[in-house]
């Protein structure tokens, strides 16, 4: 294996773990105000199964946006050529929701708090579509010229494969969410959380699976068909454990279809990074075969990356895996204390 596609299955697994990780993030600060809507308390439970272990979920993008940056400069710097607004967007979401998060219980005033939920929802619903739309995008190929850049605008993303690819991320994360909601809480949230899942399993399920086929049909090969059937059947021991209140196989069943189905954009990707849909000797791949343009680092560069790499990867893993193991506890609305914050108006001074 060449450290080009060392590199390359490497940014693919960074983006496997925040997905996993960050989408249920996503999922409920999406359904924070559905289940709190008439209920402080409920509203804090939601928030606080997220509380310890939310912003070292987004590390995982850091680390993978940083991984392509220095792996495959060419990739990174023709996306932002094109992409530049819809990435711009999913970081002001994400701008906004750690404010948000961080703020929120800083001050004892019902507005206050209202706005700050207004943070979360954007930084919740806009980067949970968005995804989806750039990934969607990035398989299909894009109108990539000579100069390795794009040409033309955010309208020509909203392309019908990209919407579903955005709808596709968008249930799939809710459902992770409301499952991490349900394995995590205990009581009334709970049952809402559970009540969730029964209307949004069918739904999520069915635009999985056609988004699932369509990018098998049109951009996938001969073993993508196994991400494929694993995502699939994620989905049937998710919905399977839901229906019998097995919360930890539920979850497990969801992110093995996260898994599953960015293994499948991966896949179906390489060995390009970002093909081209004007002329095919102007895609970018991972070592420039086929009359591609090679999108990686000198050689020299990706040694020194990958011995980085050896060293610290395992290091996360264990301190992140530490970290759920300390907060492993469900919550209920009994352990949620009275407001803590200041009142509105002695923070004005």
């Amino acid at each position: 294996m060449s450290l080009q596609v060392f590199w390359f299955l490497l940014v693919a697994v960074l983006f496997i773990g925040y997905f996993v990780l960050e989408g249920f993030d996503y999922g409920v600060g999406m359904l924070m105000p559905i289940i709190g809507r008439k209920s402080e308390v409920k509203k804090r439970v939601v928030l606080n199964t997220i509380g310890p272990v939310w912003d070292g979920n987004e590390v995982w993008l850091l680390t993978a946006g940083g991984a392509m940056f220095a792996a495959f400069p060419e990739w990174y710097a023709s996306l932002f050529s094109g992409f530049y607004l819809a990435l711009l967007l999913i970081l002001v979401g994400l701008i906004a929701r750690a404010c948000a998060i961080e703020w929120r219980s800083k001050i004892n005033d019902d507005k206050w708090r209202r706005w700050c939920d207004v943070g979360i929802g954007l930084g919740s619903w806009i980067p949970a579509l968005a995804w989806g739309l750039a990934f969607a995008n990035i398989v299909h190929g894009v109108k990539l010229n000579e100069k390795r850049q794009i040409e033309g605008n955010l309208f020509d993303l909203l392309h019908p494969y990209a919407l579903l690819g955005g709808l596709t991320t968008l249930l799939l994360f809710l459902l992770h969410g409301a499952i991490f909601i349900s394995l995590k809480t205990g009581g009334e949230v709970r049952d809402d959380a559970q009540a969730i899942i029964r209307k949004i399993f069918v739904p999520t399920a069915l635009v999985v699976a056609v988004f699932g086929i369509w990018t098998q049909l049109a951009y996938g090969n001969g073993w993508t068909w196994i991400p494929l059937v694993a995502a699939v059947i994620g989905l049937v021991i998710a919905g399977f454990a839901a229906t019998q209140g097995r919360d930890g196989w539920a979850f497990t069943g969801t992110a093995l279809t996260i898994l599953a189905a960015t293994a499948l954009l991966f896949g179906s990707l390489f060995p390009n990074v970002l093909p081209s849909t004007i002329d095919a000797a102007y895609s970018l791949s991972v070592d420039g075969r086929d009359g591609t343009i090679s999108a990686s680092s000198t050689h020299y560069t990706l040694v020194v990356m990958s011995w980085v790499a050896v060293v610290m990867v395992p290091l996360v893993l264990c301190y992140q895996a530490w970290t759920y193991w300390v907060f492993r506890k469900r919550l209920t609305m009994e352990q949620i204390p009275a407001p803590i914050g200041l009142p509105l108006e002695s923070a004005k001074k």
